[in-house]
């Protein structure tokens, strides 16, 4: 059985990366090495970062699940997070919040931009 996927994330500039990590979402790194920097999750997952030069990603390239949208949002707008607001065909927000029956979802870019998303179910 599979579990505890590990995204693997490219960040053009390692520094400004683990800054926004740790600092705008608050992630604690859990190890450092040549090849990149993982940071830990509260459930025991991690994301990991390695250098590379900047790619196009226009998915989402790593999603977590909360327990409150809303409350999550808040916790990181606080800390400069900023999600975006989209309005298209089978996606649209308001205040940064898609829902979808009982799913919300909102959105935002890392300063390497990859495209991040946090999820209630």
């Amino acid at each position: 059985m599979l579990t505890k996927a590990t995204p693997i994330l490219p960040a053009e500039d390692m520094e400004r990366a683990k800054s926004f990590y740790k600092e705008q979402m608050g992630l604690s790194i859990l190890f450092e090495s040549p090849e990149g920097t993982a940071f830990a999750c509260e459930d025991g997952a991690m994301v990991f970062i390695y250098p590379h030069e900047r790619t196009q990603a226009t998915h989402t390239t790593v999603s977590f699940i909360v327990e409150d949208v809303v409350a999550e949002m808040t916790q990181l707008r606080e800390r400069g997070v900023v999600f975006e607001d989209y309005d298209e065909p089978g996606l649209k927000t308001e205040d940064g919040i898609n829902q979808q029956d009982s799913v919300k979802g909102a959105w935002f870019t890392d300063t390497e931009g990859n495209i991040i998303s946090i999820v209630q179910m």
